[in-house]
């Protein structure tokens, strides 16, 4: 950047940046304690804080969490960390604005020759340009500046194809620790490129914003001098294009408008409409005004350390009131989260007790197991498979076997669908609430749905355990009445269906209706001990309903894995940020 004959040259800017501590004082005026590593520590844990925390994609809040989460974290990258870390950093200046307002040309200008081309199509707005002396090109190239974002040694003028991409310019016109970033146009008809100029506005010390006298009005410029102002950025505004006639009118407007918005302390300078570019440049010495602010402020060292520090300062200010509405924006996720698995613990708890009910009410008695239980009883085959002595029980066994069978299939069935049916009526349930909240179906989709006939099988793995394990109950030693014992032996999976029809509810089915047979209570009776009986009731129950619970939490889990690998944000992450928030005001 060249400079007016009062500046200092760049050997003298070098000795007074290295020379006296004065490098370390504009440290410490800069970081509230620079040097003070517990500082350095709670912005990284803060930073860690950030970088740890998710949005699910599509749900409430993710959209401004993001970009909360974004915007805090790059700068804290790019920006704050860098020049905690090194009191040395090099002071940028970002040359922003407007479409057509003529950055490039006043960056070229400046600089003293021609480092970034300018006309109708900008490449700036494709690749940022960064001039600096040769001397800082390695700072610049290092990954303490804008680690994550790609970048290219120019080689010649820089040309359009490398988007994405910043261009290192290295000139011996720029002095020593001070650099000039050309940005993308803040009003771009591609939104990428208004993130990609806020992130090099975030990382800088000083910006130039440039607007053009048609175009100062229009919000987008607004909204990013907005930011400047509630950062408290150190900001210089030019108006260029603006034309003779009227011109004290509209510099009066335009300054009307700063003021307004609470810029009024902005350094000001305008660009007349009739000045002519040559090689990139301003022909006249339109750029002398703005040249000789950027030299004073880079080689006055108190208002170098004046510029620098408000920035940072006010970029750490910020923080208060940005990290807090980044946990807010957590807690509406968290909200969601909450939300949905309510959903899914509110229809899974449901659907266990629809299941306890009809295993109680005697409902899964009536219809076809009833019908198979009367067959059975009324023949008398069960009762003719006890044996007090004699050799007809293998015969009676045998003669019994089809009605036993068909029970048993009877009984099974009825289970397997009281399951099935209470499963699918939960998830369908799930589906329709999660739909509802906005982005909860795309969610939903998420939900790993199974071949129904896979869930058939586990239940009917799970029922025929059960009956297993009913018969063992039986079957335990004790369990039978001992007056009997030593007389009597009996069919054990026709007595353990016996149970089952008893437990299932055919008391109640009993008590309604005449005409229904022997009860299993009466068969039951006579084998076993009414204490005994009644102790193998509760835990046959319970049993049954523990391994149907576990088959419904398979169910469930499928909705709460999914809600997990939405990946939203846990309650204790908001907590911990406005802790940082906390720490980090207590450590300025």
């Amino acid at each position: 950047m060249s400079r007016p004959p009062a500046a200092p040259d760049a050997a003298q800017a070098r000795s007074a940046r290295t020379g006296d501590g004065a490098a370390h004082g504009r440290a410490k005026h800069r970081g509230g304690g620079t040097g003070d590593a517990r500082f350095e520590q709670i912005l990284e844990n803060l930073r860690g804080r950030i970088r740890g925390i998710r949005f699910a994609d599509g749900l409430p809040g993710s959209a401004e969490g993001e970009a909360a989460r974004g915007d805090v974290l790059h700068q804290l990258e790019d920006f704050v960390l860098p020049r905690v870390r090194r009191p040395d950093t090099p002071l940028l200046i970002a040359v922003a604005g407007s479409t057509g307002a003529g950055k490039s040309t006043l960056v070229n200008s400046l600089v003293g020759e021609q480092v970034t081309t300018t006309g109708v199509r900008r490449p700036t707005t494709n690749s940022p340009v960064l001039a600096c002396n040769p001397a800082d090109v390695d700072w610049f190239s290092e990954a303490s500046f804008l680690p994550t974002l790609p970048r290219v040694r120019q080689q010649g003028l820089a040309m359009p194809g490398k988007d994405g991409m910043l261009v290192l310019a290295a000139s011996e016109s720029m002095p020593e620790g001070v650099a000039l970033l050309d940005t993308p146009d803040v009003d771009s008809a591609v939104a990428a490129h208004h993130e990609f100029a806020a992130k090099f506005l975030d990382a800088a010390d000083l910006w130039v914003f440039v607007t053009t006298s048609r175009r100062y009005a229009d919000a987008r410029v607004w909204e990013f001098l907005q930011v400047a102002r509630d950062r408290d950025t150190s900001l210089a505004v030019v108006l260029s294009r603006v034309p003779e006639r009227g011109r004290e009118q509209l510099l009066d407007h335009f300054s009307a408008m700063l003021e307004a918005n609470g810029l009024g302390g902005a350094t000001r300078f305008a660009i007349p409409e009739t000045d002519q570019i040559a090689g990139g440049r301003f022909t006249a010495n339109t750029a002398d005004p703005i040249r000789s602010y950027l030299a004073d402020v880079a080689g006055d060292l108190t208002r170098r350390d004046r510029v620098t520090r408000r920035t940072f300062i006010g970029v750490v200010d910020s923080f208060r009131t940005r990290v807090p509405e980044l946990a807010r924006q957590v807690e509406v996720q968290v909200e969601v989260k909450q939300r949905l698995a309510a959903m899914v613990r509110a229809a899974y708890g449901d659907a266990a007790e629809e299941v306890s009910d009809a295993l109680e009410d005697g409902s899964l008695v009536r219809g076809n197991v009833l019908a198979r239980w009367q067959d059975i009883a009324a023949s008398g085959e069960l009762v003719r498979t006890l044996r007090l002595r004699g050799k007809r029980k293998a015969r009676a066994v045998e003669a019994a076997a089809p009605r036993i069978d068909a029970l048993r299939g009877a009984v099974l069935d009825a289970l397997e669908s009281l399951v099935a049916s209470a499963a699918e009526r939960a998830a369908e349930r799930v589906g329709e609430e999660w739909d509802r909240v906005p982005g909860g179906g795309v969610l939903a989709q998420a939900y790993q749905d199974e071949p129904p006939e896979a869930f058939s099988r586990r239940i009917r793995e799970a029922l025929s355990g059960w009956q297993d394990r009913v018969t063992e109950m039986l079957t335990a030693d004790g369990a039978t009445k001992r007056s009997v014992a030593k007389f009597v032996t009996f069919d054990k999976e026709a007595f353990t269906l016996i149970l089952i029809v008893e437990l299932l509810g055919y008391p109640a089915v009993e008590a309604g209706r005449r005409g229904t047979g022997p009860s299993p209570q009466r068969l039951l009776k006579g084998l076993f001990g009414a204490e005994a009986l009644r102790s193998i009731g509760v835990a046959a129950r319970d049993d049954l309903r523990g391994r149907i619970g576990t088959l419904l939490s398979g169910e469930k889990r499928r909705f709460t894995d999914a809600l997990a690998a939405a990946g939203l944000p846990d309650e204790d992450d908001a907590v911990q940020l406005y802790q940082a928030t906390y720490n980090l005001e207590i450590a300025r």
